[in-house]
């Protein structure tokens, strides 16, 4: 048996009025085409939009799994006695002739259920009802009932904490009543897709549509966790429920341990014993840690060239973060888990570009032509109720709807009226100053790919697509480490004429902050190597990365190299780069930990030539080269082959790249002049004013 492509979860509802929010109609998706849960305020709009789901999976060629938070079937003998066939669906059948359930959600549901007792010996099995209702044969309280001779729950429902008997019809737990309005529907709906849909369990599940009963309550614990991110605990339910399903594959449930005849009878709840594994695909997933030797270099290999080192480490790296859900508004600069599709067309109707005067072409022609205008307007969300009859036109803002009949729109500025006629020149070009449905993004259309990193000008699209929610990485963890006797932590304390400020810990911070991620400051140790242990091991806790500055290269006092060599799993890249050199990579606890030069140009140098795209790659958004362009160089410079070579560089007036006037590397203030950076080959090179030159700006760093 083949697995779905989607699956589909509705919490049905017997209100009898439209309603919505807690307590309504929810319906939840997952797998293609998945959208935000919907909350359709009436049975008649819920079934519409089943059905264009059905629809749109069978042109598609996609497998969909329908699963309602009903019972299909009720307890052995009651669908013989009713219809003297011992098949649930034959219920559904006598349900559909004769249950009454309008566009308003006015129904019958009660009377019928009257019908349904009259026909079984003694009082019931049907009870509850309004307390203003007359109907003898319907008892209000369920302890009146005697004699029906059925059982209260069916096979399946034993096996379900909590679950509630479908005889019961009125207040909390009525799932009796929601079942006898929804398997009417269902069996309209099967004649309608006969062939290409089938009910499991009683027909199988090999159709391109599958319906199925499940039970929202088989995910309590994971819905109670997840419900403040919902508008209400229903639309956690279907979300949750239709995630689960997707992740576990139904088609591994679907083969309950039953009778036959009970099945075909009784139906069977999708899910039901399986709880635990369904909440389990929902618990937040850790992809597994980095290989202990992913960082090791070849026997033998001294310096690397930057190329190489940038390769290895694509190569040895792959996210690290899992997947949660967040409202649309919470999820600026996250990272999308999965493909963002469009849940509505942008725009969703025809509507005009310009204010002007709408009609249908085909009455037009070439000179002077007068339409007599129909009074009223078509405005944005103020749409013109009635049809616009050939020959006429219409008054018509920018953003409005267009009418029936209106097919092109004529320019305000282009035309004469006096309220009673519009007059302009012909002939107008069909389909003139309108915009066509779906003209930027149709529905079902990719919106955003996975791994993008969400800006404002996506928010504004997905929200106009009617993407409510997003399934995002969770944010990288990134932890700073500074070390050094030397380094006093903060720049508020004295310090003597041997000792620094630290500059690395808040320019790595806010660089981290500014790509994204979230910071997690690890303060300051002295080169001390237990300090330094404990200090990575509550970095590792904390965080999914950590980045060091100091101590990373062989010296007496490299402190953080020779602990990770001892302790931790270390390879020092020597790499051919200038200024840099040294890069420690190493796993601590199973934390990747990037060991960057102590001096401050080194260390941002490091951070954003090395840093940056491995911890995009990390964080799901994929690997992130640098965006270059090159320019004229504005200075001089000979240079010698074997490393490649990052100077600090600004633009000047002329568009040319300048270059610091010192390329020590104890030079702070050249980060903070620079706008970005010169790169210069590994190879030898010799430049002049005019010699083209790569120049790397910040912003292609992603620093603003």
């Amino acid at each position: 048996m083949s697995s779905f492509d989607r699956v589909l979860v509705v919490d049905w509802s017997a209100n009898a009025a439209p309603k919505t929010g807690r307590d309504s109609i929810w319906i939840g998706s997952a797998g293609t085409g998945a959208r935000a849960p919907e909350n359709p305020p009436t049975r008649a709009e819920a079934m519409a939009t089943i059905r264009a789901d059905i629809s749109r999976a069978l042109d598609d060629g996609t497998r969909l799994l329908i699963a309602f938070d009903i019972g299909f079937g009720f307890p052995r003998g009651f669908a013989e006695r009713l219809t003297g066939r011992a098949e649930a669906l034959a219920v559904w059948d006598w349900l559909a002739e004769r249950i009454e359930d309008d566009a308003q959600n006015r129904n019958n549901r009660f009377e019928v259920a009257a019908e349904i007792n009259r026909r079984f010996p003694g009082l019931g099995p049907f009870w509850g009802r309004p307390a203003g209702r007359d109907l003898p044969d319907l008892p209000a309280k369920g302890t009146r009932r005697h004699g029906h001779g059925l059982n209260e729950l069916r096979a399946a429902e034993r096996i379900c904490s909590g679950a509630h008997p479908m005889w019961k019809l009125y207040t909390t737990g009525s799932v009796g009543s929601q079942s006898l309005l929804a398997l009417a529907h269902l069996a309209r709906l099967r004649a309608e897709f006969a062939g290409q849909l089938q009910v499991w369990p009683m027909q199988g599940a090999e159709a391109p549509v599958v319906l199925a009963e499940t039970y929202l309550s088989l995910i309590a614990g994971a819905v109670k966790a997840a419900a403040a991110d919902y508008p209400c605990k229903d639309a956690a339910q279907v979300d949750l429920l239709a995630r689960a399903l997707l992740a576990t594959d139904p088609a591994t449930m679907m083969q309950p341990d039953a009778a036959p005849e009970i099945l075909r009878e009784e139906g069977w709840i999708l899910g039901a014993g399986h709880g635990a594994a369904l909440a389990a695909r929902l618990a937040p997933l850790e992809p597994p840690r980095l290989r202990n030797d992913c960082f090791a270099m070849p026997q033998g290999v001294d310096w690397v060239p930057v190329d190489e080192a940038l390769s290895r480490l694509r190569r040895a790296l792959k996210p690290l973060t899992g997947a949660e859900t967040l409202p649309l508004l919470q999820a600026g600069g996250r990272v999308l888990a999965s493909d963002c599709l469009a849940q509505r067309s942008n725009p969703p109707r025809p509507n005009s570009a310009v204010d002007g005067y709408g009609f249908a072409h085909a009455a037009t022609g070439s000179g002077v032509q007068r339409l007599p205008l129909l009074a009223g307007r078509a405005a944005a969300g103020q749409p013109y109720a009635s049809a616009v009859p050939p020959g006429t036109a219409v008054r018509i803002l920018t953003g409005a709807i267009l009418p029936e009949g209106v097919d092109t729109v004529v320019l305000e500025e282009d035309t004469a009226s006096d309220d009673k006629t519009v007059v302009f020149d012909g002939p107008i070009k069909p389909g003139s100053n309108t915009r066509r449905a779906g003209e930027d993004v149709a529905k079902g259309q990719l919106a955003l790919p996975r791994g993008h990193r969400l800006r404002p000008p996506d928010l504004a699209l997905l929200a106009a697509l009617g993407i409510a929610r997003l399934k995002v990485q969770r944010q990288l963890r990134v932890g700073v480490l500074s070390t050094g006797d030397e380094i006093i932590p903060d720049p508020g304390q004295p310090a003597a004429p041997h000792q620094i400020w630290d500059a690395n810990r808040p320019m790595l911070l806010d660089l981290l902050r500014g790509w994204g991620y979230a910071p997690v400051d690890l303060g300051h140790v002295r080169d001390n190597a237990g300090e330094i242990a404990a200090r990575l091991d509550a970095g590792a806790a904390k965080a999914d990365v950590i980045l060091t500055s100091g101590g990373a290269s062989a010296g007496d006092e490299d402190h953080v190299s020779r602990l990770l060599r001892d302790s931790g799993t270390l390879s020092s890249w020597r790499i051919a780069l200038k200024p840099g050199r040294p890069l420690a990579l190493a796993l601590w606890q199973g934390a990747p930990v990037f060991g960057l030069p102590g001096n401050p140009v080194a260390a941002l140098v490091c951070a954003l030539i090395f840093a940056r795209p491995a911890l995009s790659l990390m964080a799901g958004s994929g690997w992130c080269a640098p965006r270059g362009f090159t320019v004229p160089a504005a200075f001089s410079k000979r240079k010698k082959p074997g490393r490649r070579e990052y100077l600090r560089a600004r633009l000047d007036d002329q568009g040319r790249a300048a270059v610091f006037t010192s390329e020590g590397s104890g030079r702070i203030s050249g980060l903070s002049w620079a706008t970005g950076l010169v790169e210069l080959p590994d190879d030898a090179c010799e430049i002049a004013p005019g010699t083209p030159v790569r120049y790397l700006p910040y912003s292609g760093f992603g620093i603003a």
